[in-house]
């Protein structure tokens, strides 16, 4: 049986700690899916493709890892793919309500899901990306916070 797992979130920009997440969660499963959920009441920094295109950037030396879009429910998502395990990264404490409240609303709506959180490492246990915009809007650097491949979106976004 396939293990597929699907690690959702808004992904804007991609940080060092997404990416992280992405490279522990693609040696526990047989194919991760990056979803990236888009929510049409928010004024992102990167627009729908350019975060496709940065984490495609990110993830093309792994071998089992797919970028998509979903909108709606996620866990409607999760089933439509097949899959049978969500990914969080948790940062510190302050996740944990959140992300445990999300888990289990997933699990009351589709009772076979589990939700696997994994720890991010202590050097990006800061790290968010609202963090990164903050600091790219306001002229910062904020090229130590995120792969190398997301600068070029995010100067591109930067200058329009």
């Amino acid at each position: 049986m396939r293990r597929l797992a699907v690690y959702p979130g808004s992904f804007d920009p991609p940080t060092l700690g997404h990416l992280d997440v992405i490279e522990r969660a693609a040696r526990l499963f047989d194919e991760i899916i990056v979803a990236i959920g888009v929510n049409s009441s928010k004024r992102p920094l990167l627009d729908e493709a350019s975060r496709i295109a940065a984490l495609e950037a990110c993830t093309s030396s792994f071998g089992n890892v797919r970028v998509d879009r979903f909108d709606g429910l996620l866990v409607d998502y999760v089933q439509a793919e097949g899959a049978k395990s969500i990914v969080r990264g948790l940062r510190a404490t302050a996740d944990f309500e959140y992300e445990f409240q999300m888990a289990m609303v997933n699990r009351r709506l589709a009772g076979d899901l589990e939700t696997i959180f994994l720890m991010t490492k202590w050097e990006h246990s800061y790290l968010s990306s609202s963090i990164v915009r903050e600091v790219a809007q306001l002229g910062g650097d904020y090229t130590g916070l995120v792969p190398a491949a997301v600068v070029p979106f995010i100067e591109s976004a930067l200058r329009t």
